[in-house]
């Protein structure tokens, strides 16, 4: 596609009349082909740490320009949005603070909240609107190339105001997110990274701990693990291949939630160790026609499949659904 036809919007003024993306990754990247597809950014400008890399993002055609200064990315910018690991936010923050407008809009994807707000809102000049978020979609794939405009289709993105946040800069950032096709809720901070932890985090640290369990078996059988992984164990492989510095970045920024609820998943661990050992067939059944109708409610609720909706997502629980992260 060339840079005009890419750049082509429906007859509508933009959204946004410039967008500054900080880190273009899978997420970023994502957000780039949505903003060019409905309309809504007049410019685009990407940042890279490296040049090569800035150079890349150009060769795709993600942004109308790109820097490796994030002061410089960010200049007159009406809305920035960090794409990056959270351990990145503090130095990027500081590092584009001299670049923001006032009446500016800053955002971000983490999955993280409370961290990001302590790191990231000390730095923002007086009159920039700082409304943190986080887009409940992604791969096991990461980088520019990664991306594709259809990712937060059907999707949540949870928006986490702090206190006395700009009503106007929340609900036009809003309007952005559900013009890409998300639905949009709005939550404490505190209380999204605790629901996070349990839906997504320690999901993530079980995955990574199985697949490292089986990449410690005997050879002979770590083959067999590889072979017929049709079954479940594929599922967790494919989670435990996300982008393992964001992880990192997740469970040491968000710890006591997670902790909290690691604690919680061994007690019950412990729990149905000792059903299986003393035979009791009755408290295994209950529990596991409980979790079905878990599943059936993410099913019913179009939160089932892949987080790719270019693959078509089965009705029915009658047959294997590939897990989301």
């Amino acid at each position: 596609m060339s840079p005009s036809a890419m750049n082509q919007v429906p007859d509508h003024q933009p959204l946004f009349g410039k967008v500054a993306l900080i880190g273009v990754g899978l997420i970023g990247s994502s957000l780039a082909r949505a903003l060019h597809r409905h309309g809504l950014a007049g410019e685009i400008v990407g940042h890279a740490r490296t040049e090569e890399g800035c150079v890349r993002l150009l060769e795709l055609e993600l942004c109308d320009s790109a820097h490796s200064d994030p002061a410089e990315a960010v200049q007159d910018a009406d809305l920035v949005i960090l794409c990056v690991p959270v351990s990145a936010n503090a130095d990027l923050a500081e590092a584009m603070a001299p670049g923001l407008k006032r009446g500016a809009i800053v955002s971000d994807v983490g999955s993280v909240k409370q961290a990001v707000i302590r790191d990231v809102d000390p730095f923002l000049p007086e009159g920039v609107h700082f409304i943190p978020g986080h887009p409940i979609a992604g791969t096991e794939h990461s980088g520019p190339e990664a991306g594709f405009a259809e990712l937060f289709e059907n999707r949540y993105v949870i928006l986490t105001p702090p206190p006395g946040a700009d009503e106007e800069a929340l609900e036009k950032l809003s309007r952005l997110w559900q013009a890409c096709g998300s639905t949009v809720e709005v939550m404490d901070p505190a209380h999204h990274d605790k629901v996070l932890a349990i839906t997504s985090h320690l999901p993530h640290l079980i995955a990574y701990t199985i697949v490292g369990t089986a990449a410690n078996l005997e050879e002979s059988e770590r083959r067999e693990v590889v072979k017929y992984s049709a079954s479940g164990f594929r599922d967790f492989t494919r989670i435990a291949a996300s982008d393992p510095i964001m992880w990192r970045d997740i469970f040491l920024n968000n710890r006591e939630a997670v902790l909290e609820m690691l604690q919680r998943f061994s007690e019950d661990i412990t729990a149905l160790q000792r059903a299986i050992r003393w035979g009791e067939g009755e408290t295994l059944e209950s529990l596991f026609r409980h979790t079905r109708e878990i599943r059936r409610g993410v099913v019913e609720l179009g939160q089932a499949g892949t987080f790719d909706p270019r693959e078509p997502e089965k009705a029915s629980t009658a047959e294997p659904i590939r897990k989301e992260d």
